[in-house]
């Protein structure tokens, strides 16, 4: 399974860049005209094994919001471009270049900041955070975020038990599919 899921990261990242460059580039040029700053940000989130890596992502917030879980945020935080980055996950293209460098997967447990202490101290009771975290996940299209840290840890617990290939099809396209019908 390991081998499997490592060539469907990197070919499927590898791929997903080069399909979705023209809407990475797009957006990139919204974000830029929308509001003042740098179209692509990185942030700390907390990988496998605890370790902390620089995240990518399309800027949602305008410059200068403090880096709290999306849940946390103010909505008036959000600019009206990056509302509609967030409804279709198109702030998340960046994160196939953390796939391609071994940081993250196309499917997994979604990283957490590492000011969420009460999520980490659940995702490590499970062994959650000895996977890699994923651009997606079983929460993602069971619509679970992380305003309910038990439950999603339980969820990201419950899918590294029952992870196969065919299951990370499926999320992959569960995510797809519930993006388009959003």
């Amino acid at each position: 399974m390991k081998a499997a899921k490592k060539i469907l990261d990197l070919a499927g990242a590898a791929l997903l860049s080069i399909v979705t460059l023209p809407v990475l580039l797009l957006a990139v040029l919204a974000v830029r005209l929308s509001s003042p700053g740098p179209a692509i940000f990185s942030q700390t989130r907390v990988g496998r094994g605890g370790v902390l890596f620089r995240c990518h992502k399309l800027r949602t917030m305008y410059q200068g919001t403090p880096s709290l879980p999306s849940h946390e945020a103010p909505v008036s935080a959000v600019t009206s471009v990056g509302k509609v980055l967030r409804k279709f996950k198109l702030d998340e293209l960046p994160q196939f270049w953390n796939v391609l460098q071994g940081e993250m997967s196309l499917v997994g447990p979604r990283p957490c900041l590492p000011t969420q202490t009460e999520l980490i101290e659940c995702r490590r009771r499970l062994g959650v955070l000895e996977a890699l975290p994923g651009i997606t996940g079983l929460a993602q299209i069971r619509g679970i975020d992380m305003s309910n840290p038990h439950l999603l840890a339980e969820t990201d617990a419950a899918y590294l038990r029952t992870a196969s290939l065919w299951l990370d099809l499926r999320i992959l396209f569960g995510t797809l599919y519930r993006n388009a019908g959003d």
